[in-house]
């Protein structure tokens, strides 16, 4: 694929690769992913600076109008860098909800705050009993006395859910467990009665947490576009999620291959350093090819956003299956090429293994991608 940045994506790439190279050092994101608070308010605003906050909201609504490509790049940054902060629940997640299907007042209300880095937000989309699929929601919101609605149910492992200052909740409003139709969305205050977010700390340092929703009670007002139809938003903002994780996994690919290449380089063994030995110069390449085949079909996903569902899907499923069979195989063969220590907390290449077999399972994994994607052919 010839695929070339503009004179501006250029510099976004400079940008972002700086930000990660002089801020974001692997000393750096221990401190922050093992502190209490699971992300560095300093360098979310920092990021706000940037502008990055603000990549894929309309100007009207306080953002830069940005594409896909423009987030891909600051994505790749950020899986190079292990980056906590929450950046893909907040803009690209929940952000990208209210963007979708918010109306005037609830896009001038959280935008603009977003772009600023003045709050943060999750979606609760998953369920335990779901597999995967937001069609499988059991979470109930029901009318009201009154007007609005009362949400009952619970979400599984929502990512950035402890740090959030609001949640996106996909609720049931009709019909059955399975089907299309029936699905709205709602903004939920965490702080509101009857919402428990019971956070922890992931294996690969990120947050995310359950959220408890018993007998909430929301507004009309909360409801996020029309009653009933938050299916084929959520489904479409989840497959942008995808292709961006994708994305962040391809930094991570690439550093884990930058670090195994300087470990065959500096490591000695027999008198003479590692990296002469043929085999393992072979094993070096073919982790190369991987990166690279990943990427070819990161960049058709991100590209492909826009288009119909099924060409959409059908090219996010087929990006998501590479980069989590590529990713694994990455991240298994640098561990190895870094011998015993590679399992290590204080190596950072036991970290990228760690981050990557997590990218592998989020937003589904390798059999439900491969599933979906034959479903489309």
């Amino acid at each position: 694929m010839d695929f070339q940045y503009s004179e501006e994506q250029r510099l976004l790439a400079d940008s972002a690769a700086r930000f990660v190279r002089e801020r974001y050092d692997f000393e750096t994101r221990q401190r922050i992913a093992m502190g209490e608070a699971g992300f560095s308010a300093e360098h979310w605003a920092q990021m706000a600076e940037q502008g990055w906050l603000a990549l894929p909201f309309a100007e009207a609504d306080g953002g830069l109008g940005a594409g896909a490509v423009e987030m891909m790049i600051v994505m790749e940054a950020l899986g190079r860098g292990l980056v906590v902060e929450p950046y893909l629940p907040t803009v690209v997640l929940a952000g990208g909800l209210v963007a979708a299907c918010g109306n005037a007042d609830q896009r001038a209300a959280l935008l603009p705050a977003i772009a600023a880095g003045e709050i943060k937000a999750a979606f609760a989309h998953a369920e335990a009993a779901a597999r995967y699929s937001p069609a499988f929601t059991a979470c109930e919101a029901r009318p009201a006395e009154g007007g609005g609605y009362v949400l009952t149910g619970a979400k599984s492992v929502v990512l950035g859910a402890p740090l959030a200052d609001r949640l996106v909740v996909l609720a049931r409003t009709g019909r059955k467990p399975g089907t299309a139709q029936g699905l709205s969305l709602f903004l939920v205050d965490p702080a509101a009665d009857g919402v428990v977010v019971r956070g922890y700390p992931t294996t690969d340092g990120q947050r995310a947490g359950d959220v408890l929703l018993d007998g909430v009670r929301v507004g009309a007002d909360a409801m996020l576009g029309p009653r009933g139809q938050g299916l084929a938003v959520a489904e479409r903002v989840l497959d942008a999620a995808t292709a961006m994780l994708c994305a962040e996994a391809l930094g991570a690919m690439d550093a884990a291959v930058a670090m195994t290449r300087e470990q065959l380089r500096t490591r000695t063994q027999f008198g003479r350093p590692i990296g002469e030995f043929q085999v393992l110069q072979h094993r070096l390449v073919d982790m190369t090819i991987a990166a690279e085949e990943a990427r070819s079909l990161t960049i058709r996903a991100a590209l492909m956003l826009d288009a119909d569902e099924a060409e959409r899907r059908a090219a996010v499923s087929a990006a998501k299956v590479t980069v989590g069979d590529r990713g694994r195989f990455i991240a298994a063969q640098a561990v190895q090429l870094h011998g015993g220590m590679g399992v290590s907390d204080d190596m950072a290449v036991g970290h990228y293994f760690k981050r990557l077999y997590m990218i592998e399972q989020l937003f589904g994994d390798a059999a439900y991608h491969r599933d979906r994607w034959h479903a489309l052919q």
